[in-house]
């Protein structure tokens, strides 16, 4: 492929958002970088800003590549988290800093800390990324490019583009578009679509057993009202007597069981939160949080109101019971 392919599949597949070109090392990784008396071997890359877009890095010092470096060939690199951390050991900013990788030195303008993406080529914190006109002018690679990588624009399926991606490439490079092995297009859609399923079901049998937890201790709760009421018979009795009428006596029994599940479901909420910020502190690297283990607003809100439905379910026997109770026969339960 060539650099002309990202135009050519900007016009004849509209429906893709971003195209960026990469170019890989004709030596794979087999370069070698050096700073100072460190050395590491990196798997080179040279790629355009809009590579940022599609597997998004996580930088932990300085930037990206700009269109300032790709237009006037500046020799400048961003370096993953394995080369940071073995050739600058003492840490630092190394933002500024050149090294030399085989008989050219590159000045460092970012250190990109992702390690979650998709590995093509080796994993992320391994590469070292160049500017795309760069690369092609060091290694004599001219307009070659090895991979292009593309998004659809917002509600468009991968999948239906798939063909025509591979006809507007092999078209012009007198390809047959049927062949599969001339030019492979690999659609990350459908690994998407398999660990979606797969998390789908997780959750759904995380919400069920949830919810069935939540009804175990709503019937819990039910029981420990129940007793309740049993052994405040003569107080119930005497409130009637005095006047208290069946509403006061049922909002005084099912406010006191949402108050008690309230609580017990808030101490759980908090107790979680708490439990999923040291797993958080504990994926942390160098003040990067590497996944999030945390609950999301809107689920704490729901499941507030859940529990708080369950302690109205809860409270409705032990009402009942408590209402039904006829002062005379309050007044003679001692």
């Amino acid at each position: 492929m060539d650099y002309k392919d990202i135009s050519r599949l900007k016009q004849r597949v509209p429906e893709l958002d971003v195209v960026a070109p990469v170019l890989f090392s004709p030596w794979g990784g087999s370069n070698t970088a050096y700073y100072g008396d460190q050395k590491t071997t990196p798997r080179v890359q040279g790629t355009s800003p809009d590579y940022a877009l599609v597997v998004t890095p996580k930088l932990y010092y300085g930037r990206y590549i700009n269109e300032m470096d790709m237009k006037e060939r500046r020799k400048v690199c961003v370096i993953g988290k394995k080369i940071y951390k073995e050739l600058f050991k003492e840490g630092g900013d190394p933002c500024g800093k050149s090294i030399r990788i085989d008989s050219t030195y590159y000045e460092v303008i970012g250190v990109d800390y992702s390690s979650t993406q998709m590995n093509i080529n080796g994993r992320t914190e391994e590469k070292l990324t160049l500017p795309l006109t760069l690369m092609q002018q060091t290694y004599n690679r001219g307009n070659q490019v090895d991979m292009i990588v593309a998004t659809g624009r917002d509600g468009v399926v991968m999948s239906k583009l798939s063909d025509r991606i591979r006809e507007a490439v092999t078209m012009a490079h007198y390809v047959d578009p049927m062949d599969e092995q001339g030019a492979m297009v690999f659609n990350t859609e459908v690994l998407f679509q398999m660990l979606d399923n797969l998390f789908r079901g997780v959750n759904f049998l995380i919400w069920l057993v949830g919810l069935g937890t939540l009804l175990a201790g709503a019937i819990g709760v039910s029981n420990i009202m129940m007793v309740t009421v049993r052994e405040r018979t003569t107080e119930i009795g005497i409130r009637r007597a005095i006047g208290a009428t069946p509403r006061m006596i049922l909002s005084q029994i099912i406010s006191e069981s949402i108050v008690l599940t309230l609580v017990a479901g808030m101490s759980g909420i908090l107790f979680g939160v708490l439990i999923l910020q040291m797993l958080e502190l504990g994926n942390t690297e160098d003040g990067i949080v590497t996944a999030h283990f945390q609950v999301g607003f809107w689920t704490a809100l729901f499941a507030a109101f859940a529990v708080s439905a369950m302690g109205v379910l809860a409270g409705l026997a032990p009402a009942a019971r408590a209402m039904s109770i006829k002062p005379v026969d309050a007044m003679r339960d001692e």
